[in-house]
């Protein structure tokens, strides 16, 4: 007995070693992003990434998300840290990057608005929601420049706000008896359009998230055409 006692033991398996470390949102962020692009490269169909994704967002391990992007290369890539030159989406516009009037004013009184489809986006939009809803869809808009500022006000109504997965998303604002909601997004792209959402949801709701499955194609090459790069 006290031989047994003397003998090394073998240690326990770790979470990472037994392929149970469960994954945090970030992780199916990221992986999502890796198959984002891979169907954007075409080396995944659109209905192949579809199936992906779906498995992507019901993974609750590490283990799980691995073989969804084993055979695209970007799995295989090092990963970005401090010395890939990498920095994420700032908090608040550059200074002098948003003019402080807006150039473009949604309002809906008692009544719906809706912004979808092909559409030029303004530096500055100002959104009134006022016993009424506004919807804002940039899943399929032009983004002339960089930053982006969408000021949204909801009195006793809403304002609903998608963006694609490769911009970043930033916000800033309050809820008084309401509820004003983004989902911070930071694109893996280092010059991606950065969209600033901020205002107050009064009896009311602001909020703001990627919608899953968009993205800008040719997001480069379009800034640099519109930038005149």
């Amino acid at each position: 007995m006290d031989l047994e006692k003397r003998l090394p033991q073998p240690a326990p398996a770790t979470a990472e070693e037994s392929g149970s470390l469960r994954a945090s949102d970030a992780d199916r962020d990221r992986t999502a992003d890796i198959l984002r692009e891979a169907m954007a490269e075409g080396r995944l169909t659109a209905e192949e990434h579809a199936d992906r994704v779906d498995g992507v967002y019901r993974a609750r391990t590490m283990a799980e998300l691995e073989p969804l992007i084993s055979d695209l290369p970007a799995a295989h890539a090092p990963t970005g840290g401090p010395s890939s030159g990498y920095a994420p989406a700032p908090g608040r516009p550059s200074p002098g990057a948003v003019p402080p009037v807006a150039d473009e004013n949604l309002v809906a009184v008692l009544s719906g608005s809706v912004r979808k489809g092909r559409w030029r986006v303004a530096r500055r939009t100002h959104v009134y929601a006022i016993f009424g809803s506004v919807e804002i869809d940039l899943s399929e808009a032009i983004f002339e420049q960089r930053q982006v500022v969408i000021k949204a006000v909801a009195i006793f109504g809403s304002v609903e706000i998608r963006v694609p997965e490769n911009v970043s998303l930033r916000g800033s604002g309050a809820g008084v008896l309401g509820n004003f909601e983004v989902d911070t997004l930071d694109s893996a792209e280092q010059d991606a359009p950065v969209v600033f959402v901020d205002g107050t949801a009064i009896v009311g709701t602001v909020e703001a998230r990627p919608k899953r499955g968009k993205f800008v194609r040719d997001l480069h090459r379009r800034l640099r055409k519109h930038l005149g790069h």
